[in-house]
């Protein structure tokens, strides 16, 4: 069993590095993709959850977005997001057998953020405005055409296979990052704390700002319930 003594010592050995919001949002984030997935498997009748769901993930990626210019410093984008000569160089150093270190993302699991971010947001977007063409439509159908509608219904469908792909192989590099000794990113991401030899003690961070993560989910919820509410009824096209 551990002690308390025990984990004084681990924390005296490690540093912040992901703050509590950025904790807060992954793993919120797995839950609603998840729970997307699940509700609409479920069938028609669970609709209306699905559709919760989807809010949550277009609130989550665009806090996410925001928190990368107004978050901590392993939270900005300036931080993290590396050029094609820097990426590529640190994918070949992996491939060589190189312990590359990084305090925050390294420069692949830094593109997989921004890919992950511009899929899942694509996809609760186009939800928005989809409809089943039998019983159910989205929340914002009576903005568009129904041809519209149809077109980004299929996107809406299509994307979640390349999004459950990228999910697959962000999985796998977490795995084999812990497996060939480059750090354990689960556990960082559960406790937002990392080992002294892989942060410098400049790159710590010191507080998470969470007053600041309140006030921007509350004022992107509140900009997203007052858009649903205020959306045209749909048009009554015998569709439904």
């Amino acid at each position: 069993m551990t002690t308390v003594d025990e984990i004084s010592q681990t924390a005296a050995v490690e540093r912040q590095v992901w703050d509590l919001p950025v904790r807060v949002f992954h793993w919120a984030l797995v839950a609603a993709f998840v729970g997307a997935f699940v509700t609409n498997k479920m069938g028609v009748s669970y609709f209306k959850y699905h559709v919760w769901c989807g809010y949550a993930v277009i609130v989550l990626v665009t806090f996410r977005i925001v928190w990368g210019f107004v978050g901590t410093r392993h939270a900005q984008f300036w931080n993290f997001i590396c050029g094609p000569a820097v990426t590529l160089g640190y994918l070949i150093g992996i491939l060589r057998g190189h312990k590359m270190r990084h305090a925050g993302h390294n420069p692949l699991g830094a593109w997989m953020v921004v890919t992950l971010l511009i899929a899942l947001g694509m996809q609760a977007f186009s939800g928005l405005f989809g409809n089943d063409e039998i019983f159910n439509a989205g929340p914002l159908y009576g903005y568009v055409t129904k041809e519209v509608s149809l077109t980004l219904t299929s996107l809406h469908r299509h994307l979640f296979y390349w999004i459950t792909g990228a999910v697959a192989i962000h999985v796998l590099a977490v795995i084999a990052h812990y497996l060939f000794g480059h750090g354990h990113l689960l556990r960082a991401m559960v406790t937002g704390r990392k080992p002294q030899h892989l942060v410098a003690e400049p790159d710590g961070i010191a507080s998470s700002r969470c007053w600041l993560a309140i006030l921007v989910t509350i004022a992107i919820a509140g900009a997203l319930t007052w858009v649903v509410t205020h959306a045209p009824a749909p048009i009554d096209d015998g569709v439904f």
